[in-house]
C-alpha cells in the first residue's frame, strides 16, 4: 500500500480500537484495488509500484504486496495530508464528509499519526524492519523499495458507515506551506457479509 493508503487505514484502526462507532464485519472482501499518481509532473513525492494480491483480498485473510516510490525531497514534520472519500450512489460519487476523523478529512501532521501508531524508539513492523524501510519521519530523499512480501491482515473494526460499495480515496501530501508534496488516488470495492 502507498503512504496515504496505509495511513488513512492505520487511522481508521486505531480510532475503531478507541471504540468510536465502529463494528466488527466478518469475512471482508476488498475487490478491484487500482491506484494511480494524480500529482503534476514536478510532484517530489511518487509511487511508481504497487502492486497487491489476490483479487480480492479477504480480511480477515493473507495479502502479497510489493511497492516502490521515489521522494526528491525529505518529507519532515508538519506533514499535512488531505484526505477526500468518495462513494458511489446511485451512480453518483458523493463525497463522504469527515466524521470523527475519518473520511474526507484534513490531517495536520501525518508524523504524528505515525508516532502514535509506531511509538518512536520501537522497530518498525515487519517486513519494514527487514528491508530497512523506514515507519517514522523525516523520510530522508530517496528511492524506497519494498520486494514482494506477504502479510496477514486481522479482523478489524470499520466504522458503521464504511458499507459495501464501491470507493474511491484520494491522498494529498503537503509541505506545511501549501506546496503539494505527492498525489494518490485509489479505487476499490468493499464486500461484507
Amino acid at each position: 500500500m502507498d503512504k496515504s493508503t496505509l495511513m488513512s487505514l492505520l487511522v481508521t484502526v486505531s480510532v475503531c480500537v478507541a471504540q468510536v462507532s465502529c463494528r466488527r464485519l466478518a469475512h471482508v472482501k476488498v475487490l478491484g484495488f487500482d491506484w494511480k499518481n494524480c500529482g503534476q509532473p514536478d510532484t517530489p513525492a511518487v509511487l511508481k509500484t504497487l502492486a497487491l494480491s489476490p483479487d480480492p483480498i479477504t480480511i480477515p485473510g493473507d495479502l502479497t504486496a510489493s511497492a516502490s516510490g521515489t521522494t526528491d525531497v525529505e518529507l519532515a514534520a508538519p506533514l499535512p495530508v488531505t484526505v477526500t472519500l468518495e462513494k458511489e450512489v446511485a451512480g453518483f460519487w458523493v463525497k463522504i464528509p469527515c466524521v470523527e476523523e475519518l473520511g474526507s478529512c484534513h490531517y495536520q501532521d501525518a508524523c504524528a499519526i505515525l508516532n502514535q501508531l509506531i511509538p518512536p524508539g520501537q522497530d518498525c513492523p515487519e517486513p519494514l524492519h527487514t528491508y530497512g524501510l523506514p515507519c517514522h519521519c523525516p523520510f530522508k530523499a530517496g528511492s524506497y523499495s519494498l520486494p514482494q512480501s506477504d502479510f496477514y491482515v486481522p479482523d478489524m473494526d470499520l466504522p458503521y458507515w464504511l458499507t459495501n460499495g464501491d470507493y474511491r480515496i484520494q491522498g494529498v501530501l503537503g509541505n506545511g506551506n501549501g506546496k503539494e508534496l505527492g498525489c494518490l488516488k485509489v479505487a476499490l470495492s468493499i464486500h461484507s457479509n
